[in-house]
């Protein structure tokens, strides 16, 4: 059976999916997009793409800190950007994180993201 994982220390869902899903066969878990949103007001944190990044990264840490993992534990993630102009500067904000061994990851443009954030990160950990 797979584990729902969810905690109040990130924002909750704005739509139909989970923070993050835990497989039990595999030990992966699966997380959903985190957009820049403080989990106590539910507001957007930040004007800029550095400030949002920060606190997309506040936040996959809380899911994957119930998920019991850290950013060690990530393998892969998405990175996704209303401005590929910004990539420099959340590129600086989230190799912060991962002192060695990062994670595989892609990073897109999109044209749009939920509440007109500008950046939005995804991921899958391994326990």
């Amino acid at each position: 059976m797979n584990k729902i994982i969810a905690t109040k220390s990130a924002p909750d869902a704005i739509g139909p999916y989970s923070q993050a899903v835990e497989i039990s066969c595999t030990n992966l878990v699966f997380l959903s997009g985190q957009i820049p949103l403080d989990p106590k007001t539910m507001e957007i944190v930040g004007s800029n793409a550095k400030e949002q990044c920060q606190q997309v990264m506040k936040n996959l840490l809380e899911v994957l800190k119930e998920a019991g993992c850290t950013f060690g534990n990530l393998v892969k993630t998405t990175i996704y950007l209303k401005n590929m102009s910004d990539f420099a500067v959340v590129n600086d904000v989230y190799s912060a994180y991962f002192s060695e061994n990062p994670p595989a990851r892609a990073t897109v443009a999109v044209s749009e993201l939920p509440k007109n954030v500008l950046v939005e990160i995804d991921g899958v950990a391994s326990k």
